[in-house]
């Protein structure tokens, strides 16, 4: 990290300069067991009661999008990660930025949004914050903060039944994502450059997913939703988080045709796109095709596909010795290194 450097729009990219900016600023001056863990919910004890907690803020321009808004997407978000720790979220706290020329109209439309995804997730907000500030664009803007609280199922703890943890990896497990990809990242990229497609953001609770793996009685090791910068750099920060590799399998991550289409035109890679409604996870070989089934039952999971396995660690399937790494086995046999995101990708996407 270069301290005599600036803050840029690749900081935020959640790719390899945000999480150096993480380690070299925020874990240093606030760091303690809890935080070193960086995942997207911390896990604390509360007395006799195990609590999920995570917070967001959501900055997505535009406000509006094909497919949802900045109240759907806050939501979900949040209530998203609180999933990926194996909680059940129960309550949201909103705080709200605004800049002043924002339509109250507007803004009350998002808020209705907002509540609606709350209650289908079956979060309560209890509580919240209103700013207002001046802004540089005369119609306005919005920016939303939450932080969700889910718990955990006290007979789960009371069996010390593991919770998915991103370090939770294990040689030879499958790797399965729950539908295509880069769906999110191509709807607000079309609507900012004006481009007209059919492409709609994935932005939607996980929860059917997470139940019906559950009701199959399928335990995941580890599983990340996929957002800011897209599988390939989730799938680097879960390898190095684990101490293993991953080998993934090319043509395997179920693409949509339009934003195949998109990123043929704009040359981007739908492994580095982010998503909102995505997750991708581990389980043990002899449980794919349960999990397989469980998820493609469900209306948001129809696409879910195994993607590749974790390897031993630090070995490839070729028996080289490596670093925790990612690889991807090309269509004809040679094997190509995705490295997690570098650079800015698209800056405001959530």
């Amino acid at each position: 990290m270069d301290f005599d450097g600036i803050i840029t729009l690749a900081h935020g990219s959640g790719g390899f300069d945000s999480a150096d900016l993480m380690q070299a600023v925020f874990a240093k001056h606030f760091r303690n067991d809890i935080l070193a863990r960086l995942e997207d919910a911390a896990v604390v004890n509360i007395g006799a009661q195990r609590l999920a907690i995570s917070t967001d803020s959501f900055v997505v321009e535009p406000l509006i999008f094909p497919g949802g808004d900045i109240g759907r997407l806050a939501v979900c978000g949040t209530v998203n990660d609180v999933l990926m720790s194996g909680a059940a979220p129960k309550y949201l706290t909103c705080g709200f930025i605004l800049e002043a020329g924002l339509s109250i109209s507007l803004l009350d439309s998002i808020c209705a949004s907002l509540a609606e995804v709350a209650m289908d997730a079956g979060v309560a907000i209890i509580c919240g914050d209103t700013k207002v500030i001046e802004g540089k664009n005369p119609s306005g803007g919005l920016m939303i903060n939450t932080t969700g609280i889910g718990v955990f199922d006290a007979e789960d703890d009371a069996a010390s039944v593991a919770s998915p943890s991103p370090a939770g990896l294990h040689a030879g497990d499958s790797l399965i994502v729950s539908g295509a990809l880069g769906d999110h990242h191509a709807a607000i990229l079309s609507a900012r450059m004006g481009i007209e497609n059919e492409i709609q953001s994935d932005c939607t609770l996980l929860t059917p997913v997470i139940e019906a793996l559950a009701a199959a009685g399928v335990h995941v090791h580890a599983m990340r939703d996929v957002t800011r910068g897209g599988l390939a750099t989730v799938l680097n920060e879960l390898a190095a988080a684990s101490g293993v590799s991953i080998e993934l399998t090319e043509g395997t991550a179920p693409i949509h045709p339009p934003v195949k289409a998109l990123c043929g035109i704009l040359g981007l890679d739908p492994l580095y796109m982010g998503n909102e409604g995505k997750m991708v996870f581990s389980i043990a070989p002899e449980d794919e095709s349960a999990a397989l089934a469980a998820v493609r039952a469900t209306e948001i999971g129809r696409e879910a596909a195994a993607i590749g396995r974790v390897l031993s660690r630090n070995r490839r399937s070729d028996e080289t010795l490596i670093e925790p790494q990612v690889f991807l086995r090309t269509a004809i046999g040679g094997t190509r290194r995705i490295d997690a995101l570098y650079g800015e990708g698209l800056p405001r996407i959530c």
